[in-house]
Order: C-alpha cells, then sequence, then structure tokens
C-alpha cells in the first residue's frame, strides 16, 4: 500500500524542533512520497535541500501569489534553472490568492501567467493556488494555454462548475484536510464527482489539519485520514483509493 502526499511544507518554521520525526511517522504510516513546495525566495532553497536530502521527497519550485510584489527580474530565470534539476516535478504553488491582500491582483495576475508560460516552455506542470479567485484563476489558465501542461488544483474549494472547467484544461483535482470535516459541503460533492483518474490527496501540513486533529498542527502522516475520507465518499476501501491516487501523482509528476 502507497500514499503520496502530493503538496507539504515539512521546511515551514512549525517542524523545526521534529522534522526528522515528523517525516520518519510518514514513512511508517505509508507515505511512500511526498512533494515539498518552495514558494518564495525563502523556502525554495529549504525545498531544495529537502529533496537533496531524502530519495523520496520531491520537490515544486514557484513563486505564491501571496509573495508575487516581491518578485525579481531574477526570479524566473533562478526557478527555470531549478527545473532541470531531477527532484524538480512541477512549477507552483502559482495563482492568485485575494483573502489575503498582501500583492496587487495586477501583479499577482502579471507573476501568474509569467510562470505559466514558464512552464509551457519547459513542459512542466503547474502546482495552482486558487483563493477566492475562481474566475480569475480559470480565465487565466485558458488565455495562457496552461491546457498544454496541466497540472493540480492544490487543495480544490471551488464549485462542481469550477472543477468541471479545471478538469476540461487537463488539470488534476487535489483534496486535502477539509473533505474530513463535518460542514464541508461542497469539497466533498465535487470530490464525490470527481473521475478517480483525475484525482490527487494532499495534506498542505502544517495547515489545513484533519478532523479529528483539526486545530492542531498537521503532518504528511495525516494523509492517510484524507485517503479514509475520500475513499468513504467514493464508496470504495482506502487502501485502494491510496493506490489509485499515488499512481495518478506518478504519472501527474512524471515520476519513475
Amino acid at each position: 500500500m502507497h500514499l503520496f502526499d502530493t503538496h507539504t511544507h515539512l521546511d515551514a518554521p512549525q517542524f523545526d524542533e521534529d522534522r526528522e520525526q515528523v517525516i520518519a511517522r510518514a514513512v511508517e504510516g505509508g507515505v511512500s512520497k511526498m512533494i515539498n513546495i518552495g514558494f518564495n525566495r525563502e523556502t525554495i532553497p529549504t525545498t531544495m535541500k529537502l529533496a537533496e536530502s531524502y530519495d523520496f521527497i520531491y520537490a515544486a519550485v514557484g513563486w505564491h501569489p501571496q509573495d508575487a510584489i516581491n518578485m525579481k527580474d531574477g526570479d524566473l530565470d533562478w526557478i527555470a534553472s531549478l527545473c532541470s534539476h531531477k527532484k524538480v516535478v512541477a512549477i507552483g504553488e502559482i495563482g492568485l490568492d485575494y483573502y489575503w491582500d498582501t500583492s496587487p491582483k495586477d501583479v499577482q495576475h502579471e507573476v501568474f501567467r509569467k510562470q505559466i508560460g514558464l512552464a509551457r516552455e519547459l513542459k512542466m506542470p503547474i502546482c495552482i493556488h486558487n483563493r477566492d479567485a475562481h474566475e480569475d484563476v480559470v480565465r487565466i489558465l485558458r488565455e495562457e494555454k496552461a491546457n498544454e501542461i496541466g497540472g493540480v488544483m492544490h487543495s480544490f474549494s471551488g464549485s462542481w462548475e469550477t472543477a468541471k472547467m479545471c478538469l476540461d484544461l487537463g488539470f488534476h483535482l487535489s483534496f486535502g484536510g477539509p473533505v474530513t470535516f463535518k460542514n464541508a459541503k461542497v469539497p466533498k460533492e465535487v470530490l464525490a464527482q470527481t473521475p478517480l483518474d483525475r484525482l490527487l490527496i494532499e495534506t498542505d501540513s502544517p495547515y489545513l489539519t484533519p478532523h479529528p486533529f483539526r486545530g492542531k498542527r498537521n503532518e504528511s502522516a495525516h494523509v492517510k485520514l484524507v485517503a479514509e475520507a475520500a475513499a468513504e465518499i467514493k464508496g470504495i476501501k482506502w487502501e485502494e483509493l491510496a493506490e489509485i491516487t499515488y499512481a495518478n501523482a506518478l504519472e501527474r509528476f512524471g515520476i519513475v
């Protein structure tokens, strides 16, 4: 049985005291592979270090919309240079965030478009961060021909209408802790309708901790709880869902 946590932040300061133990717990819990996300000037180097230190940890590198205002001219070239590394499997997380007012929308749009363009040039999948910006995210993905490369809608929180548009663009939908919440009606409804071959699971640890640990620090081992909740929604055994999403992730990220 294999589990694949397709989105985690193991380099976050919340893990500074016990990072090795957190990674060991994930492995003991059946997590065979993880993708750590480097999303700005500080986290890209620490993400690369993790990917180089552990065989089963891979990296995605990109520029987060909250940090878009801090992106300098040379940063896109830096990301491009890292994409040739054998452990870098995606550009991300990139996208739009209208919840946290940290970067102006026009700057977010420009940085998002540039990174989609780079991903198309390098033929890399992209990992999308979308918070309260569904319409603009889908519009920009379409306009920038993101369907040519596809990728992952990380921690998908939109409606089924938005989900269908993303699926039509060739994207996988990834679900995390919220599908375990009793009151999370929409993510559960969307997951129920998502084709199994386009489904991924994640933790986004240390954030979005699943039930029954909600309110505490999340960690990659908890991806099993996401698999169990998703399997219940799909009406299959969790071990089967784990294997399906593991195979989906290998294919989506081109991991041999």
